[in-house]
């Protein structure tokens, strides 16, 4: 091995989005270094205490709370939700149910109905076509 050819190892920000997580919440020292696709491994399968504290709690990035709330990551913006959520915010969203939350998850429901659709009739021409 040349000494050009490292492990692959990619930056904090990638590796925390791999894990769902806010970076700025992570260790110092977890920001400040690379990540190898086997610490990314290890850290998956064997979360430390830190990891599994901000998976479960928060902050949590604004895809997550997104996910978390079932809207997509513009309906958050519309909503005015630019900053990360704890879990505890995010179960209190869903407990008030604001307008604007009401409106973006049944926008988002109608986008999975019409990214379903599509899907099926494209896979009709394909198999038509055969």
């Amino acid at each position: 091995m040349s000494s050009h050819q490292t492990a692959q190892t990619m930056k904090p920000a990638t590796a925390a989005k791999k894990l769902g997580v806010y970076l700025p919440a992570t260790p110092a020292a977890f920001q400040e270094g690379a990540v190898s696709r086997a610490e990314l491994a290890e850290l998956q399968a064997n979360p430390p205490e830190w990891l599994r504290e901000l998976q479960a709690d928060g902050p949590h990035p604004r895809p997550v709370v997104a996910a978390k709330l079932g809207v997509s990551i513009a309906g958050l913006a519309r909503g005015g939700v630019t900053e990360p959520l704890t879990t505890e915010q995010i179960e209190d969203l869903k407990r008030e149910l604001p307008e604007w939350l009401e409106k973006e998850r049944a926008t988002q429901a109608e986008v999975r109905k019409e990214t379903v659709r599509l899907k099926n009739l494209k896979r009709e021409k394909e198999s038509g076509q055969g």
